[in-house]
């Protein structure tokens, strides 16, 4: 008998998001697993759901972890060599062009859609159901358990511009004992960046897993209270070639089938 694919419900903006949303459906579908679109227009419980991905896009309602918003930085476009070119040639048009006309943050925040994940998230931590944050969803998941954020990354900058790429071009480091490690199978590996926000103090019982080389900004978290809470401040869903990359999704999905 074949076991039914267990849904996993994603997160997304109701303007925009279309790429995210297309490559994060294909890792989920490729790990074993059932895609579900959730929006504030088109939202869904845990109750139908065996678990859940916090996607990328806006940035979280400063007031959630009691800071004032402040302008942020403009995102320097990263300059690409003729190798790089290439690559984007063999393994990157669809990503690229998808994202330039379907990007995430419409808004610069969604305060409909803070409501509704955090609702989500705090459902499925209640259900024991596993969650990935993607770059915006790990820092919800940092915000949820009482954290907090810098709103504005380019000051840990200083030699060298503050980048956006879809490319795998920042060096990150995994802790050693980490379950991100595990499913990684690796300390270091290159990931994309898309984001202008990173994590600042820890929420209760989160651990920060990672770190991005030369900055030190996190990249990763793990909570310890819960079989799978894990964030990655990268866009997994756009590395889709990369087997480790893959690997989350894979995990997210058994650990989703042990929920049923």
């Amino acid at each position: 008998m074949i076991e039914p694919r267990p849904n996993i419900g994603v997160t997304g903006p109701d303007e925009g998001g279309l790429a995210a949303w297309v490559y994060t459906a294909l890792s989920v579908a490729l790990a074993g697993g059932h895609a579900v679109r959730i929006t504030p227009n088109r939202p869904a419980t845990m109750d139908n759901l065996d678990g859940l991905i916090l996607g990328g896009g806006a940035d979280v309602e400063p007031t959630k972890y009691g800071q004032e918003r402040i302008e942020r930085a403009v995102l320097v476009k990263n300059k690409r060599t003729v190798f790089e070119w290439v690559l984007s040639i063999i393994f990157f048009p669809l990503y690229w062009i998808a994202r330039y006309f379907h990007h995430t943050k419409s808004a610069s925040i969604d305060v409909a859609r803070d409501k509704l994940e955090l609702t989500l998230l705090h459902d499925a931590l209640a259900q024991e159901k596993p969650v990935l944050g993607i770059c915006r969803g790990l820092q919800l998941i940092n915000v949820h358990f009482k954290g907090s954020l810098h709103q504005d990354i380019s000051g840990f900058y200083v030699e060298r511009p503050q980048v956006s790429t879809i490319f795998p071009k920042k060096r990150v480091e995994i802790k050693e004992g980490s379950k991100l490690r595990e499913i990684l199978d690796t300390d270091i590996c290159n990931v994309n960046a898309l984001h202008n926000q990173a994590i600042d103090t820890p929420g209760e019982g989160v651990e920060l897993v990672a770190r991005e080389e030369g900055t030190g900004i996190v990249q990763a978290i793990e909570h310890r209270d819960y079989p799978m809470v894990i964030g990655v401040q990268w866009h997994p869903e756009y590395l889709i070639q990369v087997k480790r990359q893959r690997n989350i999704f894979k995990e997210l999905v058994r650990n989703s089938l042990n929920s049923k």
